[in-house]
């Protein structure tokens, strides 16, 4: 869905949304036009005038797709009755009412969700600025993800839904202020490092067999307090198991999940997943010291000449190569033949400068990002931290 920026009839306002539409008309992903979200004016007759007058040219320019007009207020006048597909943000509650009122007008969520949560973090934390990573958080005019999704996939007559966001962004922290410096809405943190709602989405947008276990299994101290086990998963049963023995086995409700609770005890949280007959598993095992760094780059060759790149995860773990999930040692890089253009770890705390040659891993990981240079050969990466033991990658440039 491309979205206008402006909601504007001037001649400028025109000129913006014609240069949108001859650009993207000819993607076959884009399978709408919105021509502006949540405007001040989305439920008076003076932007329904506007909003005509710009549908007109979307039309004229490309007939072949429908308009829309992302709207958190106003429903059922003005913008509605001037284009084709109800836009939906949030306000889940007024999807019946409007389509019991308008049945033949299509509704779509055009934006939805806002939940909010941190990587690897399992309980609200005000005083660092992190929130759970359990699907449990959202601001009063949002919803948790599960909700939100439930409440399209359980109307047939929802088109389909825009999630608020893809990733974590700097800006608007949720709910919490500075000295936060991003938000929290993501299904990815800043570095594209998954959430555990990515695999929520995953279990429930793709074909693909999903079975994803949360909480990590690392909590020093805590041994036979009780820890709170969530499932994301297509599959139609799981069973869990810690150490080999079994904590029973649930059948997975349709859009859900499962949970469990679960004593505290180092060692293998073990899922067994059946899916039509096909038995999947998956492990969450209690790591030892942190120990070692590796590297991996999303890629093995870049181009040369300075305009291309290299993302390059970097994750602790202990001495049997398993990821430890709360380690943050500070991680000092160095490359040679090419640039370190700048760092991250995803934390949403951080005052780390992003262009830097070091950072503190969070939650197991950070992230370096290698440019070319001018020249066509080897970029060598190398990462090292005390007391651990360092790693190096080679990238191709040609």
């Amino acid at each position: 869905m491309d979205e206008n920026r402006h909601l504007s009839s001037s001649p400028d306002g025109i000129a913006d949304l014609e240069s949108m539409i001859l650009r993207d008309r000819n993607h076959p992903s884009v399978i709408m036009w919105s021509m502006a979200n949540e405007e001040p004016l989305q439920g008076t007759d003076v932007g329904a005038r506007i909003v005509t007058t710009l549908n007109q040219f979307a039309r004229a320019l490309d007939p072949t797709r429908p308009t829309t007009t992302a709207m958190n207020d106003g429903w059922g006048g003005a913008f509605s009755l001037a284009h084709d597909v109800q836009g939906c943000n949030y306000r889940i509650e007024g999807y019946d009412k409007y389509h019991a009122e308008h049945p033949e007008h299509p509704l779509v969520g055009s934006e939805t969700s806002s939940a909010v949560s941190t990587r690897g973090i399992y309980a609200n934390d005000p005083v660092q600025g992190y929130l759970s990573a359990y699907d449990v958080n959202s601001p009063d005019w949002g919803c948790q993800a599960e909700e939100a999704w439930r409440a399209i996939a359980d109307r047939p007559f929802m088109a389909g839904t825009f999630v608020w966001t893809g990733f974590d962004y700097r800006g608007e922290p949720q709910p919490y202020e500075w000295p936060c410096i991003n938000s929290a809405f993501g299904i990815m943190d800043t570095c594209g490092f998954p959430k555990d709602n990515y695999y929520y989405y995953q279990a429930w947008w793709t074909d693909e067999i999903v079975l994803h276990l949360l909480p990590h299994w690392n909590w020093p101290g805590r041994e036979g307090e009780p820890i709170e086990v969530w499932c994301h998963s297509n599959c139609d049963s799981v069973e869990l198991l810690l150490n080999g023995h079994s904590l029973g086995s649930q059948d997975m409700p349709r859009n859900g999940h499962l949970e469990w609770t679960v004593p505290y005890q180092p060692g293998t949280l073990e899922a067994r997943g059946m899916k039509d007959g096909q038995t999947v598993t998956t492990t969450v095992e209690t790591a030892g010291p942190a120990a070692q760094i590796q590297l991996q780059p999303d890629r093995g060759q870049i181009s040369t000449g300075g305009c291309d790149v290299a993302v390059v995860t970097v994750s602790v773990h202990d001495a049997d190569g398993r990821l430890m999930p709360i380690a943050d040692d500070q991680i000092s890089f160095q490359c040679e033949g090419g640039t370190i253009l700048g760092v991250g770890n995803g934390d949403p705390s951080s005052h780390e400068p992003d262009k830097a040659t070091n950072r503190r891993a969070f939650s197991g990981l950070c992230q370096v990002i290698v440019q070319s240079g001018r020249e066509t050969g080897e970029i060598t990466l190398t990462a090292d931290a005390p007391g651990l033991l360092g790693a190096r990658v080679v990238i191709e440039a040609v």
